[in-house]
């Protein structure tokens, strides 16, 4: 007798391409039979799949459980019901902040889940050491142990690729003792090219999840890298340049960063396969990148495939494929979530030793003053340009007045200004252009990797009321315009997540970004635009709380140009 019987729907087979009619029958969390409709059995249970196409589970390979300001156990209630069931998670968000019981607290609070949650072990915490300050700092015997604790299958994408090329001893270890216990090794290298591809592959990584040319997309697949499409990856050109290859190399479609108010409003990897199916890959391959190729790539022979033996991991599809639109959702072989909606009661997020992480007393009467060792006259500045597309972020610069060692940059330009929450004296700041601002702020704890208080705005009256907001609520994010707070999304768990219900915070998240957009932030992806201004290993220039970074040369770049009186 088994379990139950999913009946009336077609199988896909992601091997040949072949759609056909089957019923699946599942015993336990496996699936027990693939056969044709009416044998094989009786079923203590029935599941009509009338119309509907029955498909392996959904397995994201690369993302941050962070990003979507929930907890695991939330984050499974909300994204189960958009197909995955699988995810290989990497908490370097938390772990910057918190460390090893962080680590730890992500790993138990996913296994009260019906998702299946892997974890990497970060790589990079700080991310960009020596140039910042975070939490927590992890090296090479702090990754050997973690990597063997239950449920952690990967080093997590290594950020600091200038590191690996030159050689750097610090990220060698690292990737060294990974590569020692057979892990799989996750890369991070936006733009790498040549012999230098070479030399950040010839350590063992073997992926990669950032926005490429076309051209360095096709070099990576060519060399063997498994190439992992998020959705600022999937233009046009990019799915045509793989295409029009002699075979189409193994693909992996990941999320990476996603929040709440985005999975509710547009899907979660689901989401991301219509993303590529529009973009020009065939619906097929698209499933492929969902299901066998990122089992693979996390080493799960027993899913990835509707095929007997594997793990019942399904999910039922309404309409085409190319729609990628979900109906039921089949978890270890129990029915998790029917009509978008998880079939389980929502979880309670339960304790988490991270209140209180937030390390400012207050905010000086003199925050957001720009002061500067000049003569008084027109100075030339430094500046961050940012663009409405992705993170990418360059130097330019601005002409400001001085007046007794102050910098007027209020109505001239929007300053970022970042001040160390990790029990630090630290503060830096730099003018941003690229967006068209008016008179607001927004202020963030959710802040690429160290997540210190991160305030941009346009106004000092605007950056102390979000700022003061953020710190009322513990960490979060929060939003002023015209000097009083308009948006908050309070982040009381270490600053990156929300223990409120998985709907709330969509709403809030939603709320922000809505007021983000208001004010003259208007950007693809609001919440990874800001919060990267600080991500010290991503192209070209970031600020941390100790300066300007020069991402490629490794070295701080001078704020002051020249005097142009």
């Amino acid at each position: 007798m088994h379990d139950i019987r999913i009946s009336g729907g077609e199988v896909v087979s992601v091997f040949t391409g072949e759609t056909f009619a089957a019923d699946v029958l599942l015993t336990g969390s496996v699936i027990s039979g693939v056969v044709p409709p009416g044998t094989g059995g009786e079923a203590a249970e029935q599941i009509d799949a009338t119309g509907q196409l029955i498909v392996p589970g959904f397995l994201d390979a690369h993302m941050h459980v962070e990003s979507s300001f929930l907890t695991p156990a939330a984050f499974a209630w909300l994204t189960l019901p958009r197909g995955t069931t699988t995810v290989l998670a990497d908490p370097h968000e938390i772990v910057n902040v918190a460390g090893r019981t962080a680590m730890r607290w992500m790993i138990d609070a996913g296994r009260s889940t019906p998702q299946t949650q892997l974890w990497g072990v970060p790589s990079c915490v700080p991310a960009l050491a020596g140039f910042e300050y975070s939490g927590a700092h992890l090296d090479a015997d702090d990754v050997d142990e973690l990597l063997r604790w239950d449920g952690v299958r990967a080093l997590a994408e290594v950020m600091d690729y200038r590191a690996v090329v030159s050689g750097d001893p610090r990220m060698h270890s690292i990737i060294e003792v990974a590569r020692e216990q057979g892990a799989i090794l996750d890369g991070h290298c936006p733009g790498l090219t040549g012999e230098e591809l070479s030399r950040y592959m010839a350590t063992g990584i073997d992926s990669d999840h950032t926005k490429n040319t076309p051209a360095v997309v096709v070099e990576k697949a060519r060399l063997g890298m498994t190439v992992m499409l998020q959705e600022k990856c999937l233009e046009p050109e990019v799915v045509q340049a793989l295409l029009d290859l002699p075979q189409l190399p193994p693909l992996c479609l990941v999320t990476d960063d996603l929040a709440a108010d985005h999975i509710v409003a547009a899907g979660h990897l689901d989401h991301i396969a219509r993303t590529a199916v529009a973009a020009g890959l065939p619906a097929l391959d698209a499933l492929r990148a969902l299901t066998w190729t990122p089992a693979q790539r996390l080493r799960l022979p027993d899913r990835g495939v509707v095929a007997p033996g594997k793990r019942a991991d399904l999910v039922l599809l309404d309409g085409p494929l190319a729609d990628f639109a979900v109906g039921s959702v089949i978890a270890g072989g129990r029915l998790v979530a029917s009509g978008g909606r998880a079939t389980y009661a929502e979880p309670h997020p339960g304790d988490h030793p991270f209140a209180g992480s937030v390390h400012v007393a207050g905010l000086p009467e003199d925050e957001y003053r720009w002061r500067v060792d000049l003569p008084d006259g027109r100075h030339r500045f430094r500046a961050l340009k940012v663009n409405p597309v992705d993170t990418y972020t360059e130097p330019t610069e601005v002409e400001l007045d001085v007046a007794d060692g102050i910098v007027a940059w209020e109505g001239r330009t929007a300053l970022c200004w970042v001040r160390n929450r990790h029990g630090r004296d630290h503060t830096s700041c730099v003018p941003v252009t690229g967006m068209d601002l008016s008179d607001g702020a927004v202020t963030t704890t959710y802040a690429h990797d160290s997540h210190n208080l991160v305030t941009l705005g346009t106004t000092v009256r605007s950056m102390r009321a979000a700022a003061e907001a953020v710190l009322a609520d513990d960490g979060g994010v929060a939003v002023a315009r015209e000097g009083a707070v308009t948006a908050r999304l309070p982040l009381g768990v270490g600053g990156v997540m929300s223990t409120a219900a998985a709907h709330d915070v969509a709403e809030a998240s939603r709320w922000v970004r809505d007021e983000l957009g208001a004010w003259g932030w208007r950007h693809r992806n609001p919440f990874m635009s800001v919060s990267t201004l600080t991500l010290a290993v991503s192209p070209t220039m970031k600020i941390t709380d100790l300066g300007l970074v020069d991402v490629i040369a490794r070295d701080w770049t001078a704020q002051v140009l020249d005097c142009c009186h």
